[in-house]
């Protein structure tokens, strides 16, 4: 059985810090697409990004987070996500762009576990980087815009508790172990999501 469990929420929230962990504790993890698209454009001179052509970066991402999702297709186990294709229509809304149809299509078909984690915003550990130019208000925008659509989409929210690393480590792992024993409670097997839905 695998299942592939998001980590959602807003930018500064220790998401990726969190996921590197969870990698380090022998999980697969993968990395979160916006970041990585930024680093690539900045690297080829490109003009893909968030502050100059937000609809081409959101298309970047679809196609980083469609990879992603077909790539761990073929892993075994529980498998992280640092954001996902949802988190595109997320992105879409907070800058206030249309939503295109194979956009919108594509996070329903491509299903992830119904529990996804999502890092509310953290004051205290929130900062700015080379690649993360959003303020602070803007990182609770994006935690907002990112729980609406989530749960809009048909997937139950669990708040990360703002704790330390290795807290949020043992609270993934004993959330995720009660879920298991939740489904097994109702079905007698491990219920195998399919990682494709199809229509």
């Amino acid at each position: 059985m695998n299942r592939f469990i998001i980590l959602t929420g807003g930018p500064g929230s220790g998401k990726s810090t969190l996921l590197a962990a969870l990698a380090t504790a022998g999980f697969l993890c993968k990395p979160e697409a916006g970041r990585a698209i930024i680093r690539q454009q900045a690297e080829i001179g490109g003009t893909s990004l968030p502050w100059s052509d937000p609809s081409a970066f959101a298309e970047l991402m679809l196609s980083w987070d469609i990879r992603s999702y077909c790539e761990a297709r073929n892993s075994q186990g529980d498998i992280f996500f640092d954001r996902g294709i949802v988190d595109v229509l997320g992105y879409l809304r907070l800058a206030e762009l249309p939503i295109p149809h194979h956009i919108a299509r594509a996070a329903q078909l491509y299903r992830y576990e119904r529990e996804v984690f999502i890092a509310p915003p953290w004051r205290e550990i929130f900062a700015r980087d080379a690649e993360r130019k959003q303020d602070f208000a803007e990182a609770e925008a994006t935690y907002r815009v990112m729980a609406e659509t989530y749960s809009e989409l048909g997937y139950r929210l669990i708040a990360l508790p703002l704790a330390s690393v290795a807290d949020r480590v043992n609270f993934v792992r004993e959330t995720l172990g009660k879920t298991l024993g939740e489904l097994l409670g109702r079905t007698g097997e491990p219920r195998s999501p399919s990682p494709l839905r199809r229509p």
